[in-house]
């Protein structure tokens, strides 16, 4: 039988994604007016889910992506160990040709299982995973059935990774873009099973 159904989705779009900005926890950007009108489309797609209770992280950026579900009075909570991995040193910064470089080399490593790797000042995968399992357990333990969650892409990646069981080397294959939602049942056995992988149909009629 289904115990809860899960409706995961990135934060909308932000001036520090448009312009290619390392963001990470230590960025509370707001979302851009590009950003609003994916918030807007996802809503206006979703608003007929009967959503028991709305998580969104400690920064902005989330809750203004669900900002009208709260409007219509559903209960909610901030999980912030659900925030962004922290970029360390690199937050805030262009993504130049140097810091491409190192992002992939980091990428590299990750990918070959070091994962207590982290950019200078910044969180490995590993130290993420761990604050990211106290923040599910919260929403999971919680009797709601039918529930959204709005976080953000690289957290994204190792929650999915977690729920479903996967290393972490392999985080990267759940793609994701502002305002794209994974849809989930959780069975009572305790299983997942993704329905909508990245989903952007919502986002089609966005110029």
């Amino acid at each position: 039988m289904l115990s809860k159904k899960i409706y995961l989705v990135r934060h909308g779009q932000t001036d520090y994604n448009l312009k290619g900005v390392v963001q990470g926890s230590g960025i509370d950007a707001p979302l851009n007016s590009n950003g609003i009108k994916q918030a807007k489309a996802f809503f206006e797609a979703y608003k007929h889910i009967k959503f028991e209770k709305v998580f969104f992280t400690g920064l902005q950026r989330t809750r203004q992506s669900v900002q009208e579900f709260l409007d219509l009075g559903i209960p909610y909570e901030s999980i912030s160990e659900l925030n962004e991995i922290s970029w360390g040193k690199y937050e805030g910064q262009p993504m130049t040709h140097e810091e491409n470089k190192y992002y992939l080399h980091m990428l590299e490593r990750w990918s070959k299982g070091d994962l207590d790797y982290a950019i200078a000042g910044g969180e490995s995968p590993n130290a993420v995973a761990k604050r990211l399992k106290h923040g599910i357990e919260r929403i999971l333990n919680q009797d709601h059935k039918t529930i959204l969650i709005c976080m953000h892409g690289r957290a994204m990646r190792i929650l999915l990774s977690l729920l479903m069981n996967y290393d972490l080397r392999y985080m990267d294959q759940f793609k994701h873009q502002n305002l794209g939602l994974y849809e989930l049942n959780l069975d009572d056995a305790g299983v997942f099973k993704i329905i909508k992988y990245n989903s952007g149909e919502h986002l089609m009629d966005l110029t």
